[in-house]
């Protein structure tokens, strides 16, 4: 497929509906509003939507001080309209993007509210971090409609999403979801069978399970293992993935590479059983030792920094990115 999908074409001229206004809708409020589309939003917690609002205006502002917005962050606002229930956020939606409380009851419950509200055409995707589709959104009459979308937080600066079909999923539901997600930006991954925490989040658990157990082992304290990423692996993997990173990094690519260095590896991941879960010990050393570099106080304002950082690194490689 290429990228050279119309997102007004898909849509029809019908609106996307927003279901949960927290951080990850709200971020794909700005998304879809960005690419031109209407947008309804609603929340079940009234208070939710409405802090949404202030908070989609400051990123809004922030985009278009580095260029990665075209016109006025006030009409691409205008563009997203809070609701005050499902019935009204969901009637005549082309698209659902759910973005509820990450329990297997609360989506399957969203999702039998849904499947009684949605038109027959209406596609649902969901920004579930790991949990299967199998386990929320079988048995419906809008299964075949159904997939998981997952997002990587804020979704309208970092551009991944995970398409991940259920048992019950249709070809032309995760086509659609294809080229719906690239038409409004962003880099699409397939994720061809079920497994929980998709790829991303997996990839993410491996680095984490032995960050923490770096720390346990007084091996590296936490802003070490910070910087050690921060200012060693991120530099290579800010542009591209693991595999190309060790292609690259031996003489003969990377099936040299995994000669050279495989035996390594194989002796570390040896090294771990990584079945002993993050105690209350282990949590508060690492709590205490985060406290040390930013207070409580500061984590919204540190999460204002980093957007603003990502912001730049959004607009640094878009203009290094040729078009077509």
């Amino acid at each position: 497929m290429t990228d050279s999908f119309d997102v007004h074409a898909l849509s029809g001229g019908r609106h996307v509906a927003i279901v949960g206004a927290g951080l990850v809708g709200a971020g794909w409020a700005i998304v879809f509003a960005r690419a031109g589309l209407r947008v309804k939003m609603f929340d079940a917690n009234p208070d939710i939507t409405r802090r949404a609002v202030p908070l989609i205006a400051g990123q809004l502002d922030g985009l278009r001080r580095h260029g990665l917005i075209d016109e006025e962050p006030a009409d691409v606002l205008a563009r997203i309209a809070p609701v005050a229930t499902l019935a009204e956020a969901v009637d005549g939606a082309v698209y659902v993007q759910e973005s509820v409380l990450e329990r297997v009851d609360v989506k399957r419950q969203l999702m039998v509210d849904l499947d009684a509200l949605v038109a027959p055409d209406t596609v649902v995707g969901s920004s579930t971090s790991g949990i299967p589709g199998s386990a929320f959104a079988l048995g419906l009459s809008m299964s075949p409609r159904v997939l998981i979308v997952h997002p990587v937080n804020p979704p309208y600066l970092v551009p991944v999403v995970e398409l991940v079909p259920s048992p019950e999923t249709a070809a032309q539901t995760v086509d659609f979801a294809d080229a719906w997600m690239r038409a409004v930006g962003q880099t699409v991954v397939h994720v061809r069978k079920e497994v929980e925490g998709f790829v991303l989040n997996r990839l993410q658990a491996v680095l984490l399970r032995e960050a923490w157990a770096l720390v346990q082992e007084g091996v590296a304290s936490c802003e070490d293992i910070d910087k050690t990423v921060r200012d060693g692996l991120g530099w290579r993997w800010s542009f591209m993935g693991p595999f190309e990173t060790i292609d690259l990094n031996a003489p003969g690519g990377v099936a040299d590479y995994a000669v050279r260095l495989g035996p390594l590896y194989q002796r570390i991941a040896q090294s771990r059983q990584h079945d002993t879960p993050w105690d209350a010990a282990l949590i508060g050393q690492v709590e205490t030792d985060r406290r040390q570099h930013l207070s409580q106080t500061d984590l919204e304002t540190r999460r204002a920094w980093r957007d603003e950082r990502l912001m730049a690194i959004a607009a640094t490689r878009r203009a290094a990115t040729p078009p077509g």
